[in-house]
C-alpha cells in the first residue's frame, strides 16, 4: 500500500477548463500533468505541460528541424503574444489518452516498476475511476529522505 503522504493532491481539469488554470495548478502542486475528468469525476485523459507547450507554441515542422535551425527566429510570431492567447484557450484540444495509473492499494515497489515500464516520472492514483492524487519520482525521493531522517 502506498504511504498516504506520497500522494500529491491536485485539482482536475474538466470541460471548459482554461490552459491558464491547468498551468497554475501544475505549478502550484509542482507536477507536470493533471487528469482530465468527465462530469461524473471519472478520469478520461490527461493534460501535460509539455504537450500544451509543444502543440501550441512550437510548430511541428520546427521540432523536426530543431537541430538544424539557426538562431534567427525573427520570421516567427511574437512569443509573448502567442503565450497570452494560448493561456486563454480551453484545454480540450490538448487532452491526451489516460496515463498509466495505479490504485491506492498498490505497493510502492510495484508503482516504481510501473513507472519504469512506462518510462515515466509520475503516475495518477485512481480508485474505481476516481482520481486520488499523483505519485512522482521527486515525491518518492522526498519520502525516502524523510524515512532516512527517522
Amino acid at each position: 500500500m502506498l504511504p498516504s503522504d506520497l500522494l500529491i493532491k491536485t485539482l482536475t481539469a474538466h470541460a471548459g477548463t482554461k490552459v491558464r488554470e491547468v498551468f497554475e495548478e501544475c505549478l502550484r502542486a509542482r507536477v507536470q500533468s493533471m487528469p482530465y475528468c468527465d462530469d461524473t469525476g471519472v478520469v478520461r485523459g490527461r493534460i501535460t505541460l509539455k504537450n500544451v507547450i509543444n502543440r501550441s507554441i512550437v510548430p511541428e515542422y520546427m521540432a523536426e528541424l530543431a537541430l538544424v535551425l539557426g538562431s534567427d527566429m525573427s520570421a516567427f510570431e511574437d512569443m509573448e503574444e502567442r503565450t497570452r492567447m494560448v493561456l486563454e484557450l480551453e484545454i480540450e484540444p490538448y487532452v491526451q489518452e489516460p496515463h498509466a495509473a495505479i490504485d491506492s492499494t498498490t505497493p510502492l515497489m510495484k508503482a516504481l516498476a510501473v513507472m519504469e515500464h512506462y518510462d515515466t516520472s509520475y503516475l495518477f492514483v485512481v480508485d474505481q475511476g476516481r482520481y486520488q492524487g499523483t505519485l512522482t519520482v521527486p515525491g518518492i525521493a522526498a519520502w525516502m529522505m524523510r524515512v532516512d531522517d527517522q
